[in-house]
């Protein structure tokens, strides 16, 4: 195939949006004027590179608004609760299991996992700081490994495969031009595997430092954990009785519906007849539907006269909290768009047109030279994406691995695998797990212990955990 300017830019300036990301600064800049640069010289006019900049930031946003609007919901049906005070009524209970510091860890990760898959862990991290991690540290857990299971679980394991809300998987699978599905169940699979092995890794590295109950240190942490804060109020008070009642009621109620949702998709998935089976945007729709009418009547229960004002702010807020987690993500998704075929035609408003395929016209023409391995391939996804992943978010390298993905799908590993494997490496990485500049500094201000201690524990653990996880998928897949 004959490569023009135009291939050969794109190719330069994915490099620099690598070497950026690897220098810890923003990628949004190069994308945006990458994808102008490349316009204007393959449409040979400026008015066209001004015109597909634009549309590239229009067609990822199109592509990617489900995934703003999952977001939103959650996030605001977690603050209805928190009005009530039923997200701390439905973890208070745990507490009395953690009867020494062992069990306390394997509830601790446990319990972080299961919220953070219906509710993210970003925003779940200051009630499961708040209400679990003075429990643990009380029963003998030192706090640095409270800190560990917190983040191994939440922040990497969870948000990782991101199995519920599917924002990860949808994001690469788009990225690849494959249908969700095709990765959704893998990277749930690669990380369970990677998350057993950090997890129990992080126990047999550690436990001799778990303490008993009574131990002294345990009040000395717990006294540092009130000095810092790690209580979580919400921002109005109840003004009627009847809110105790309301609030057992939907401490109940959410648990029963989301584990409703889970089984229910589940079940869908194996009984394909059915349906067809709950899955990529019909799953996250259906997770979505049953939180917002969750959050419609919890703020009907705390605010009733005052409910239309409360819904309002709660999903402000969530769309808020949506673009300042995903907000960057747009640019640079429109950058990789650019570089499919499936996109680039509504890019470079070509019309009738043959689209350009500017990464996979790319990659194609470098398989003569490269060796034609699955290990090599799969690996370097991996690295790939521990490499994106070092911008500190997690997900804006999600577009990126995901192209790649569908580019070098014809290695012998489908581009489903690979795009889960890249997947695991962003978002173990910047998610929160083994980079200091990462949301794993809320982990750590919550629990009190050094962030770069944290993060430097937890890096040999994840490392091998993405190791093996990439091999099981080479071999099974």
């Amino acid at each position: 195939m004959e490569l023009t300017v135009a291939h050969w830019m794109y190719g330069i300036i994915t490099i620099v949006i690598i070497a950026t990301m690897m220098l810890r600064k923003g990628v949004v800049l190069p994308t945006l004027l990458g994808t102008f640069l490349i316009a204007w010289v393959y449409k040979g006019s400026i008015i066209g590179g001004f015109t597909s900049v634009f549309n590239a930031n229009l067609v990822a946003a199109k592509e990617l608004f489900n995934i703003f609007l999952i977001i939103t919901f959650m996030v605001a049906l977690l603050q209805a609760l928190s009005d009530l005070g039923a997200d701390r009524r439905m973890i208070t209970p745990i507490q009395k299991v953690m009867t020494n510091g062992h069990i306390a860890y394997f509830v601790l990760a446990a319990v972080t996992y299961v919220i953070s898959l219906f509710f993210w862990p970003t925003p779940a991290v200051p009630l499961i700081c708040a209400l679990l991690v003075p429990a643990a540290v009380r029963a003998g857990l030192p706090a640095m490994l409270a800190a560990m299971a917190v983040a191994l679980a939440g922040q990497g394991m969870a948000l990782s495969s991101d199995y519920i809300m599917q924002v990860a998987p949808g994001l690469s699978a788009t990225s690849a031009g494959i249908e969700t599905s095709e990765v959704v169940d893998k990277a749930f699979v690669l990380s369970i595997i990677t998350g057993v092995i950090a997890l129990g890794m992080t126990y047999l590295f550690y436990r001799s430092s778990i303490r008993s109950p009574l131990d002294q240190q345990n009040e000395v942490e717990l006294r540092s954990l009130q000095g810092l804060g790690a209580g979580k109020e919400s921002k109005r008070e109840p003004k009627s009785n009847e809110i105790g009642m309301w609030s057992k009621l939907f401490a109940v109620l959410v648990p029963l519906s989301m584990l409703g949702v889970m089984v229910f998709m589940v079940t869908t998935k194996l009984d394909s007849g059915r349906m067809g089976g709950l899955e990529g945007g019909d799953g996250a729709a259906f997770i979505g539907g049953v939180a917002v009418i969750l959050l419609l009547l919890a703020t009907v229960a705390f605010g009733r006269h005052h409910s239309l004002d409360y819904i309002t702010e709660h999903i402000t807020d969530g769309f808020v909290f949506a673009f300042k987690a995903m907000g960057p993500v747009i640019p640079i998704a429109g950058f990789f768009f650019l570089g499919s075929s499936d996109f680039s035609g509504s890019i470079l408003s070509l019309g009738d047109a043959a689209p350009p395929a500017f990464l996979f016209d790319l990659v194609q023409s470098s398989q003569g030279i490269l060796p034609q391995s699955s290990i090599l391939v799969a690996f370097s996804i991996l690295l790939i994406g521990i490499i994106t992943g070092l911008d500190g978010s997690g997900f804006s390298g999600l577009p990126l691995t995901g192209a790649l993905a569908g580019a070098m799908a014809s290695s012998g590993l489908d581009a489903g695998t690979l795009a889960a494997i890249g997947q695991m490496g962003s978002i173990w990485t910047g998610g929160g797990t083994i980079i200091a500049w990462s949301s794993v500094i809320a982990i750590a201000g919550f629990c009190g212990v050094s962030v770069m201690e944290l993060v430097r524990r937890n890096f040999l653990p994840v490392i091998i955990g993405l190791i093996a996880a990439t091999m099981f998928g080479i071999l099974f897949w």
